[in-house]
């Protein structure tokens, strides 16, 4: 019988992995990240909510998409654009009503999908009823978050217990007239560090993920894990040389992430979920590799693979991809979990602003076509690009701390900004030409209702690609990766039926030979089909190669053969 391999084009190379057959539904997922604010708006306010997100779930649907998770839509403040929480039970006005929430998520089981929540374990609001009560030290509140009477000087001066630094900028540590204490919060001063050496919190955030399962949500996506637990000593944090006090690198942060005790945390919750059937959770850490990897051991279904955004970037060389791809693939041989591939998320600028439009295109093939789960960021799947803010419509605290002279390098908002639907008023994302944060300007061109007329746009590589996943070589292949030269990365799903990917991150064509990785290699049996191709070669769309010995890929240029 004559041997048919199709070709896509879209330059990628192999390594070694796959996913086991009749796989759980989040271990081979296409998973899609909401931010509610900012995905579409229903009733006319400006700021996106959750009948918005189900009247758009079609368009999940035609993506490929088959979980999504929703940033958070709690009773909030908005200091921190809903990671400051004043009720963990509650939904915040700004998005609708608990009646809104549970027929969302009716209409996403109806249409086959999963919805997971951002459960957000590290701290709360400042105007959280727990904290409020813990300041006036009302039991059993008043060792719910982390309190320090402070470190007394020579001299009788109270200063603060250590140098621990906040993620957004400055101290870590408040005082608070109220208690004659300081209160830990790693992040804004709005958000007061949960004490989970007290029991009482462990057993509390525990109801928090009961009660949002018995809601029938199909797991969580947990925020910030790293931070969540502290060393009870309070030392000091060695010093990394930077000479700012208030910048957070100005410490090594040997005390305030990535300790044991969180670990053992994430054991019990996902006990929790064992209680309820075919339950997911997901950790959201930003650490070396073998703190990451050590959650699948603590229980978490894994752990986010942010390779793609903190190991690489718009200079990376083909070997850079092929390391971060083999590192983490290696790891999968010794874990029971997928593997999982993650290029952008709602803090970090935009993929195609990151890495320009050609490499941002080769980024989204990778985690399309990689073994295990594939995380996409909302926008990204149309190329969307950070938009200028001006300081007053700065809302990211990160921006705010760091003033007018810095905020621009430290804001988020950028990749934040409306989703853009189509050319008419605000994008369509809403009716009020007045949004929560600024339409990006590019969305009169730059919009999914324009892609989808266009042949080569980028949602159209996106949607191909993506129904690719549905393949058993993506699903279930081995897979292979190799450096075909130094500028060209190749990769392949090994299955019955295999598929190739070719990605040439050099300025100049070059000619690969593919015959070693076709085995057993008969030339009169091979025909190569091209299934897709990035925007320097799409006109190779069908071409069929009959010798695969030397194969020409233009320059920045990703290819697929099936």
């Amino acid at each position: 019988m004559r041997r048919i391999i199709t070709l896509c084009t879209i330059l990628l190379l192999f390594s070694i992995g796959h996913s086991k057959p009749n796989a759980k539904w989040w271990q081979s997922m296409s998973l899609y990240q909401i931010y509610p604010k900012s995905f579409k708006d229903s009733n006319g306010d400006g700021t996106g909510d959750l009948n918005g997100v189900k009247s758009q779930l079609n368009h999940l649907i035609r993506s490929h998409i088959k979980a999504f998770w929703l940033s958070p839509i709690y009773p909030s403040p908005m200091v921190d654009s809903g990671y400051d929480i004043s009720d963990f039970l509650g939904i915040d006005e700004t998005f609708g009503t608990m009646e809104d929430f549970e027929a969302l998520v009716k209409a996403a089981h109806d249409a086959s999908l999963k919805i997971i929540l951002d459960f957000v374990p590290n701290h709360s609001s400042d105007q959280h009823e727990w904290f409020q009560k813990s300041l006036k030290s009302i039991e059993p509140y008043t060792d719910y978050y982390v309190w320090h009477k402070g470190k007394v000087l020579p001299n009788g001066t109270v200063t603060k217990p250590n140098n621990w630094v906040s993620v957004f900028g400055k101290s870590a540590w408040t005082w608070r007239e109220e208690r004659q204490a300081y209160y830990l919060h790693q992040f804004a001063e709005a958000q007061p560090d949960l004490n989970y050496e007290n029991e009482n919190v462990v057993r509390a955030m525990k109801d928090v993920l009961r009660f949002w399962l018995d809601k029938k949500v199909d797991g969580f996506r947990v925020d910030a894990i790293q931070h969540l637990c502290e060393d009870v000593r309070f030392l000091d944090e060695p010093l990394t040389g930077n000479s700012n006090p208030d910048d957070y690198g100005y410490t090594d942060k040997i005390y305030t992430k990535d300790q044991l005790h969180t670990y053992e945390i994430v054991q019990g919750w996902r006990q929790v979920l064992d209680e309820y059937q075919d339950k997911a959770m997901m950790m959201e850490v930003y650490a070396n590799l073998t703190m990451t990897i050590k959650y699948y051991v603590y229980g978490a279904h894994f752990p986010f693979n942010f390779g793609l955004i903190s190991d690489t970037n718009r200079d990376s060389k083909a070997a850079d991809f092929k390391r971060v791809i083999d590192s983490w693939m290696l790891n999968m041989l010794v874990v029971d979990g997928p593997a999982n591939w993650v290029a952008g998320n709602h803090d970090r600028s935009r993929l195609v602003t990151r890495y320009g439009l050609e490499r941002a295109q080769a980024v989204t093939v990778l985690t399309l076509l990689l073994p295990g789960v594939a995380v996409t960021y909302n926008g990204e799947e149309i190329g969307m690009e950070d938009t200028w803010i001006s300081w007053e419509d700065t809302k990211d605290p990160q921006g705010c701390i760091a003033g007018k002279e810095g905020y621009e390098k430290a804001s988020r908002d950028p990749a934040r900004t409306p989703f853009q639907w189509d050319n008419t008023i605000s994008a369509g994302f809403s009716t009020n030409p007045n949004t929560w944060l600024p339409v990006n300007k590019n969305y009169v061109t730059l919009n999914l209702a324009a892609q989808k007329e266009v042949r080569n746009s980028y949602y159209s590589l996106y949607k191909a690609v993506s129904a690719l996943r549905a393949l058993p070589a993506v699903r279930e292949g081995t897979l292979t990766t190799s450096l075909l030269g130094d500028d060209v990365l190749f990769f392949a799903r090994f299955h019955e039926d295999s598929v190739y990917v070719t990605i040439n991150f050099g300025n100049k064509e070059e000619t690969v030979d593919l015959s070693p990785f076709i085995q057993p290699y008969n030339q009169s049996d091979i025909r190569l089909t091209v299934y897709y191709a990035t925007i320097n070669a799409h006109h190779l769309i069908g071409t069929v190669f009959k010798d695969i010995r030397a194969l020409k890929i233009p320059a920045s240029t990703t290819v697929i053969y099936i």
